[in-house]
């Protein structure tokens, strides 16, 4: 089954979309909601997701996109993409978590691929993931990722990025070289 079939486009976001996006993301990965799929970090982590000012940035500036999956006018999931010096920088992805495991992530990720690759000819994708989500980073190395080895970080004592839970939070690096044939 496609996961982005007749019912579900994909557009770029604007600076009309971030209330919705707001409210998918924060949905996707904090509180009871988050539970219903796979992807929460309600266990890790509460407060914010994303901050409103931090996405409109991200909206606004060049080589950057949201891109934002939606079925009729309601938005399903989202994900984030831009440059970040040699290399794409993948992030804010959420999927409603009654649609994770419908492969609409996956979709949504090789879209992200292509734009890095197709449109600014960047060879790599790099991503951030919390260290303590083996589940999330091992869906990301069954689609060609893998561990740099270079570990970032919580930003503790910033809200914009939530409210631990743990005091042993970091990120991992992970990358994937993208095939010189998206980039033809």
């Amino acid at each position: 089954m496609d996961a982005l079939n007749t019912a579900t486009t994909l557009r770029s976001a604007t600076l009309a979309d971030v209330p919705a996006l707001v409210a998918l993301v924060t949905r996707c990965y904090r509180g009871e909601a988050s539970r219903v799929g796979w992807t929460t970090e309600a266990d890790l982590l509460d407060g914010e997701r994303i901050d409103p000012d931090v996405l409109r940035a991200d909206i606004a500036r060049p080589h950057s996109r949201v891109l934002i999956a939606e079925r009729g006018a309601t938005t399903v999931a989202c994900a984030h993409v831009c440059r970040d010096g040699d290399a794409g920088y993948f992030g804010m992805f959420a999927v409603a978590p009654e649609l994770q495991r419908s492969g609409l992530g996956s979709t949504l990720l090789a879209e992200c691929e292509h734009i890095v690759a197709g449109q600014w000819r960047l060879p790599t994708l790099r991503m951030t993931v919390i260290e303590q989500r083996p589940e999330l980073i091992d869906w990301y190395r069954r689609r060609g990722y893998r561990t740099t080895g270079e570990i970032k970080p919580f930003p503790y004592g910033d809200p914009r990025f939530g409210l631990p839970k743990r005091d042993d939070l970091r990120f991992v690096v992970l990358e994937k070289s993208l095939p010189t044939e998206h980039a033809a």
